[in-house]
């Protein structure tokens, strides 16, 4: 996982509410095992009509999302973040998410910025370059608050595999001072 610091870019606006996982990579597109190859599916069905939101030149190479309340509410589909980090989004902006999906996103270093409604409509207003900036907790002309332990995670680009072998040490002199009580090679 890459460490993140901050993101500045125009930003891409999903105007809507309880957009669920389902919608984010409908289920038809689940038979892939690896996290790549997701983003041509991202919002498939809704991408069909010429004048989605995602569709417009201004979303074009967006790398923040500015979405609306209870995002990525649904299933547990960790291939939803897949799918937004795969079409290149590495930070979304909303009043709320479902609690899984956030998980994921922090998990694969997407970063879930939460702001109250009204400070995610102004800026889905504005237009021009936002920066997302995870060290600073703001974005734009606004703070935000941020999980200390989820923060660092992101800062330093450290998944749960990574984070474990950073007491690879402390693990194995545990296991020598600790032998197991049967062979289990035999097993």
């Amino acid at each position: 996982m890459r460490p993140f610091q901050r993101v500045t870019s125009h930003a891409a606006v999903l105007d809507r509410a309880d957009v669920d996982t389902d919608q984010i990579v409908p289920k038809q597109f689940l038979k892939r095992i690896e996290r790549t190859g997701f983003g041509e599916f991202l919002f498939y069905d809704w991408a069909q009509d010429p004048s989605f939101e995602l569709n417009r030149p201004e979303a074009n190479g967006a790398k923040i999302l500015l979405a609306g309340r209870n995002f990525g509410c649904g299933s547990s589909r960790e291939h939803a973040p897949w799918a937004l980090q795969d079409w290149g989004f590495e930070a979304i902006v909303a009043p709320s998410y479902g609690d899984i999906f956030r998980t994921n996103c922090i998990k694969i270093g997407l970063v879930p910025v939460v702001l109250p409604q009204e400070q995610v409509k102004a800026l889905m207003e504005e237009s021009g370059e936002l920066t997302v900036d995870l060290e600073g907790q703001t974005v734009g002309p606004y703070s935000f608050e941020f999980d200390p332990f989820e923060r660092q995670t992101l800062l330093e680009g450290l998944d749960d595999i990574a984070r474990a072998l950073q007491h690879a040490d402390e693990i194995a002199a545990f296991e020598a001072a600790h032998p197991p009580r049967f062979a289990t090679t035999a097993l």
